[in-house]
């Protein structure tokens, strides 16, 4: 193998993104404020200081809802890409492809009211 300009140029562009990326991090170590007391350690919550146990109340069923939202919206998010570029191809392949992949997803969706994900819980009171 022979050392030639391109390897020096992807070389240079390594060491100069290594650079770009960890100069951010070497700066912000170097001249963040280092308190460690008072209400640094308090969760911040629209600049208000919680009220008694203010996160011992927060439902964990939401974290739960929140991650299937974001498992189906990414799902669909693959069917704009394909309605544009399968619209051009000839056959039933594409149709055939994404009644596959809807096939799965409604599989997905039947599995989870199955198994009680969709119903919310009653609230308790503490």
């Amino acid at each position: 193998m022979v050392f030639d300009s391109l390897h020096l140029a992807i070389i240079i562009f390594l060491v100069a993104a290594t650079i770009f990326a960890a100069s951010p991090l070497i700066i912000a170590a170097l001249i963040a404020p280092r308190n460690k007391g008072g209400d640094y350690l308090m969760p911040y919550e629209c600049g208000i200081r919680p009220l008694g146990r203010a996160w011992d109340h927060y439902g964990f069923n939401y974290h739960i809802y929140a991650l299937i939202f974001i498992a189906f919206d990414v799902d669909v998010l693959y069917l704009f890409p394909i309605a544009v570029s399968y619209r051009s191809l000839p056959g039933w392949l594409p149709f055939i492809e994404v009644s596959f992949f809807l096939f799965f997803v409604l599989l997905a969706i039947v599995y989870f009211q199955a198994k009680g994900v969709f119903t919310w819980p009653r609230r308790k009171n503490y």
